[in-house]
């Protein structure tokens, strides 16, 4: 959500930000929006003062014995009460205007309109060759323990089964990235609700753009498409000490996607599922401090690929490719030699106050009786099921085995290989 004010101040640098996003010229709707409001609400707060002079009058006739003059002031208040009270109706139509666009990027963040413009700030470890050709995961993974056909009879499209040692190298690559994430880097493993509520989805901006993204159960919940949803809330509505700051979190989490977007994309393998596991970081922060919290969140992604050897890079998004509640993003992207390319496997988003204000989060400094609004930031630490395919595509061997990486061996129970059934 963006503040009001600095729309009312500058114009100018408000649309020329949105611009960046694909979203010009918000800024005229955005001031026709607030000055109708605020002339509702001027006009609103008018009827209330007549309404309050009319009911001292009223008494002053009664007290006099002037009963047709106080029966006429009565019906004037009478009026007043009846009209329509317009100042929701403005209220909601410049909140939901404002609701709708995206946040502003970053002054660092470079220009562009989709992912052709992000930046490759770096890359990391050394791409495997084979003495074979690779495969993707899809193909030999179902010897592993990958069941897709059967997911694909009771759940349909985007589903998989993971079965025996399959299933346990994914659980050792959650495990393996929460204890990195508490133990190293100061992240509190939170167990949270899987269902959320309207307003903890619209405060981490999933509504009301992305309703479509979302499954929605028949009570009206949602189930979370990431933990972020769940986490980031933990500070909804709360006015928190400076010197609580930063708060940091983690979660192990099934995350639910419609993937309504992605029609024909990644039809094949994990990539893109409806049902996935991911560990997801939430830092809540304070202005100062959150740039370089950022660059310490993306430090804990990195890590984990770091110990599992695997060969990856940091992008820079740019402005037309970062999400909806991003200020600055970093993108993660892990090489599949089955693909031959990079994919994404982690993006870690600077939010700025735009959540918060959402969420109505603040923090207050010492001695201070003013609050401001905190700086909320997320990013994932990883996605399982991509950092399994990523395992298995780099570690594959060519009788169709893959070998454990080292870093994950204390969590196999002995098992060093996946070996075909």
């Amino acid at each position: 959500m963006h503040d009001i004010r600095l729309i009312r101040e500058n114009p100018q640098a408000f649309d020329a930000g949105l611009a960046r996003r694909g979203a010009a010229g918000a800024a005229t709707m955005i001031l026709e929006a607030d000055t109708l409001n605020r002339a509702v609400l001027n006009a609103a707060q008018k009827a209330q003062a007549d309404g309050n002079a009319i009911a001292k009058q009223i008494g002053q006739a009664i007290a006099q014995g002037d009963h047709e003059t106080a029966n006429r002031l009565k019906a004037e208040a009478q009026a007043l009460k009846n009209a329509p009270p317009a100042t929701e109706q403005a209220e909601k139509q410049l909140h939901d205007l404002l609701a709708t666009l995206p946040n502003l990027p970053a002054p660092d963040v470079p220009d562009g309109t989709d992912e052709s413009g992000n930046v490759v700030q770096r890359t990391h470890g050394t791409i495997p060759t084979f003495d074979f050709t690779a495969s993707e995961h899809a193909d030999f993974g179902p010897a592993l323990g990958l069941d897709f056909e059967t997911a694909q009879s009771v759940s349909g499209a985007r589903f998989a089964y993971l079965r025996g040692p399959m299933a346990r190298l994914s659980r050792a690559l959650g495990a393996f990235m929460l204890d990195v994430q508490t133990t190293e880097f100061g992240f509190q493993e939170v167990s949270p609700p899987l269902l959320v509520r309207d307003e903890a989805a619209f405060g981490t901006g999933q509504l009301p753009k992305f309703a479509d993204d979302l499954f929605r159960t028949t009570d009206g919940r949602w189930l979370i498409p990431t933990a972020e949803v769940s986490l980031t809330n933990l500070v909804r509505d709360r006015i928190l000490a400076e010197t609580e700051l930063p708060l940091r979190f983690t979660a192990l989490t099934p995350c639910f996607r419609m993937e309504a977007g992605a029609a024909g994309r990644d039809t094949r393998g994990l990539i893109r599922q409806h049902q996935f596991d991911k560990v997801e970081l939430v830092s809540i922060t304070t202005p100062d401090q959150s740039e370089a919290e950022h660059e310490r969140m993306t430090q804990a992604a990195e890590t984990i690929l770091d110990r599992l050897a695997l060969p990856y890079r940091r992008m820079l998004l740019c402005a037309g490719d970062m999400g909806f509640t991003a200020r600055k993003t970093f993108d993660l992207e892990v090489w599949l030699p089955g693909q031959q390319q990079y994919r994404e496997i982690s993006s870690c988003s600077n939010c700025g106050d735009f959540q918060a204000r959402r969420m109505n989060a603040r923090y207050r400094s010492a001695g201070e009786k003013g609050t401001k609004f905190v700086n909320t930031l997320n990013g994932s630490a990883l996605a399982v099921g991509r950092a399994l395919v990523a395992v298995l595509e780099n570690y594959q061997q060519a009788d169709g085995s893959v070998i454990v990486p080292e870093a994950l061996l204390p969590y196999m129970g002995g098992l060093a290989r996946l070996t075909p059934a």
